[in-house]
């Protein structure tokens, strides 16, 4: 039988980020399956120099592709077009059946959208864009031209909700889209689009000689533990989390908040002058981008914390957790805490469910589809802090049984993932 090859554009296990580790998953997947050959084609830098931020994953020791037969190669430099036509060439000499590019962001509608049309040209390989997100958080005047550009070439999309479907027909006005949940392809001229999911990630495993108590006692944590887990980032909306929780912590002494997670913006030091340089100018390219400066480098939700006074009630570990440390915080947590301002399928939820942790989530985005509410967690409507605060104490006096969340867990398996993208 004939060894199918595939190619997973992404960056590879050496970033941060919730990204890094979905193309990861996604290579082991697919690796999973008999007759498969899996390649990931990484960045090597993601984004334009000036973005002031350290991406590297310098925390996690061990090299999760050991023994897995996958080989990583760290090709691809945003800020090198060379290297764009490096990573063709060794695509092509890879010569894959199926080459799956992972996109999440406008900014690299540049190199991808060229790779995507020189595969076009020059390769036979089907070219699947698997599309965490198409509407940008932080939408700029240049958006919609980089995205149109980046995702023309594609053969097939995949999408995790039907809002981001909804959002790519709002890009393509004039494409009709075969759409389909199985993996089967248009053998017509409409567009195929695969409605999947995020897949749970299969990196994050429970300890079961995890001593919850002892580390609870360790932590400082009280008997009702509420998480907020992953970077911390303005539209995840940390500081609605906070003030729900002051108001919740005033009615109960037996509650705590748990936030576990990196500033996003806050990994670079500011005493370098390199970092200077590239603030002066990540500053000045928001202004014209966006007519606006960056404020999301001022955002600083954990000024609540006092502010609020409510620091004997939460405990913080303000920093990057490598893979290896996450269940830790996920088992001596009650519910997973998900009040973002929007929502695309969201890799903390995903990891919630290796866990059978319920999650609070606001009524945004893909959280209705996923998050039944009053069965694997509750929703809450969005910026109401009082609704907030209210399905917090809800999620006490009515717990949600646990084989929910593992009932749920079953619908998001990357074996079907795979299998979707491999016609199986």
């Amino acid at each position: 039988m004939n060894v199918k090859k595939i190619v997973v554009f992404g960056p590879g296990p050496k970033f941060k980020g919730g990204i890094a580790n979905y193309t990861l998953s996604l290579a082991n997947s697919l690796n999973s399956i008999d007759n498969t050959e899996v390649h990931i084609v990484s960045w090597t830098q993601q984004y334009p120099f000036f973005i002031p931020r350290d991406f590297i994953d310098k925390s996690s020791k061990s090299d999760p592709l050991e023994g897995t037969g996958i080989k990583a190669h760290y090709i691809t430099n945003y800020n090198n077009p060379f290297s764009w036509n490096s990573t063709v060439s060794l695509i092509k000499k890879i010569d894959p059946e199926i080459i799956v590019i992972q996109w999440a962001i406008a900014i690299q509608g540049l190199p991808l959208g060229y790779i995507a049309k020189q595969l076009k040209k020059k390769h036979k390989g089907e070219v699947i864009f698997d599309l965490h997100v198409v509407a940008q958080k932080e939408p700029s005047k240049v958006d919609k031209t980089l995205i149109k550009y980046g995702l023309t070439n594609a053969d097939t999309y995949i999408v995790h909700s039907y809002k981001t479907l909804d959002e790519l027909k709002q890009i393509f006005t004039h494409t009709e889209y075969y759409v389909d949940e199985t993996g089967k392809r248009s053998s017509g001229v409409n567009r195929t689009v695969i409605k999947l999911y995020h897949p749970i990630y299969d990196m994050f495993k429970p300890n079961p000689n995890f001593n919850i108590e002892e580390v609870k006692k360790e932590l400082k944590l009280k008997r009702y533990v509420f998480l907020f887990f992953g970077f911390i980032r303005e539209y995840k909306g940390l500081h609605n989390v906070i003030k729900a929780f002051a108001q919740l912590s005033k009615k109960r002494d037996d509650v705590s908040l748990l936030i576990v997670g990196e500033s996003f913006w806050n990994t670079l030091s500011t005493n370098k002058v390199s970092s200077k340089i590239k603030n002066a100018i990540f500053d000045t390219a928001k202004r014209i981008a966006f007519n606006k400066s960056d404020k999301e480098r001022d955002y600083q939700p954990l000024k609540l914390i006092d502010e609020l006074e409510i620091r004997e009630n939460v405990t913080l570990v303000n920093e990057y957790v490598p893979n290896n440390e996450v269940n830790k915080y996920f088992q001596v947590s009650d519910c997973n805490i998900l009040f973002y301002l929007t929502a695309t399928p969201s890799g903390v939820e995903s990891i919630a469910y290796n866990f059978n942790l319920p999650s609070l989530a606001t009524r945004v985005g893909h959280f209705p589809e996923t998050i039944k509410d009053g069965f694997n967690g509750f929703l809450a409507e969005p910026e109401n802090i009082n609704s907030m605060a209210e399905v917090m104490e809800k999620f006490i006096e009515n717990p949600l049984p646990r084989e929910n969340v593992a009932a749920s867990a079953k619908n998001f398996s990357w074996e079907n993932y795979a299998k979707a993208i491999l016609r199986l």
